[in-house]
């Protein structure tokens, strides 16, 4: 993982999400930049549900919850970015009923009720916005993509969002 900064050097101000000194997964850091304190984040994926990769998903949710609130606490401007492996609504894929952990999406609505803004749903309220497509049964070509990946910004920031997107050519390469 790693946070990068455009003429600056990220100060890393923490190098894994407390709440378990025992977990040793490299998962969350967090740096300081420009006055903004800007967040990496691989929540685990949780597969295969149920069992014990899902429980600690779900454990690892909740730290991030308790983490996530003390950031929002302090007032300052947040990034949470990352790979959050949650599907939020319907809205977040294409049409099945795979994939879809209706724990996790309670998780993550309860992170977003702290008071942090969906940036990616702010900018585009309606319509597919993905930034994941699964390589396999031909998902790509047929634009089967789903949102798994999100930036959340606390109320200092979110004013200041003025655009973003998906360089899905990106993804395609």
């Amino acid at each position: 993982m790693a946070i990068l900064a455009r003429n600056h050097t990220p100060v890393l101000t923490r190098a894994s999400l407390p709440g378990n000194p025992e977990d040793r997964q490299a998962r969350y850091i967090e740096a300081a930049v420009r006055g903004f304190l800007i967040t990496s984040i691989y929540l685990p994926n949780g597969n295969p549900q149920p069992g014990p990769k899902f429980n600690y998903k779900l454990a690892w949710f909740e730290r991030l919850i308790a983490h996530a609130a003390e950031l929002m606490a302090t007032g300052a401007p947040v990034v949470l970015a990352g790979d959050y492996n949650v599907v939020p609504t319907p809205d977040d894929i294409y049409p099945t009923r795979s994939l879809i952990q209706p724990e996790s999406r309670q998780a993550f609505a309860r992170l977003l009720a702290q008071g942090w803004t969906d940036a990616m749903r702010k900018l585009c309220p309606d319509g597919p916005l993905w930034t994941f497509w699964d390589y396999k049964y031909e998902r790509w070509p047929k634009d089967k993509g789903m949102r798994l990946d999100h930036f959340l910004l606390s109320p200092k920031i979110s004013d200041r969002l003025v655009e973003g997107g998906v360089d899905r050519w990106v993804r395609g390469r």
